[in-house]
């Protein structure tokens, strides 16, 4: 999702700018918003969190000032267990801190297919991403809200492929990012 998947293939995908229709992704969104600030794009299609840790480090040697982190989806969707995701996140999270970057958690994303046990499991990692960011005085954004369908939560509002968000989901969490950071950017001025 961070990469701009289907819309969008990220610099990493397709080296050195990425690929495709750069609406669709929700960096392009927060900078067409906040022209001062400068959103690089990391995401990989597909990635599970433990794929996502292996190269979190090589992000963070771009010594950001922020780093959103939104991971955990494609583990649900591999039905892979949800404390492999939390254990992946939470590491994540004290990387970035032992850094002096900020995280920025994100609540994950419903996708349409999923079944009850896949759209319980987003839940429950949704509930464990809010308590982690208030435990550890992270900010958080709820792009699960900002994207899925205010008459059934466990499918997005809008899709191309019923697992990705469409433009205007895109466009929604970057609003919902930009809400969860601009707060503390305020303050740091």
């Amino acid at each position: 999702t961070t990469a701009g998947t289907p819309f969008f293939r990220s610099p990493l995908e397709v080296p050195p700018d990425g690929a495709g229709d750069p609406e669709g992704q929700y960096s392009y969104w927060m900078m067409h918003r906040r022209p001062q600030w400068k959103v690089l794009n990391y995401g990989v299609n597909g990635e599970t969190t433990s794929q996502i840790r292996a190269r979190f480090l090589d992000a963070l040697k771009q010594g950001p000032r922020y780093i959103i982190i939104l991971a955990g989806v494609n583990d649900v969707f591999q039905d892979l267990p949800l404390n492999c995701a939390t254990d992946n996140l939470f590491w994540m999270y004290q990387q970035a801190e032992s850094q002096s970057i900020m995280p920025v958690a994100t609540t994950v994303l419903p996708f349409d297919g999923a079944t009850p046990d896949q759209a319980e499991a987003i839940d429950k990692l949704n509930e464990w991403i809010k308590k982690a960011a208030d435990k550890m005085r992270m900010p958080i954004a709820d792009t699960n809200v900002a994207v899925r369908d205010p008459q059934n939560p466990h499918k997005l509002n809008g899709s191309p492929d019923g697992l990705h968000p469409d433009v205007g989901g895109y466009r929604n969490m970057a609003m919902s990012l930009i809400d969860a950071i601009e707060p503390i950017e305020k303050a740091w001025r």
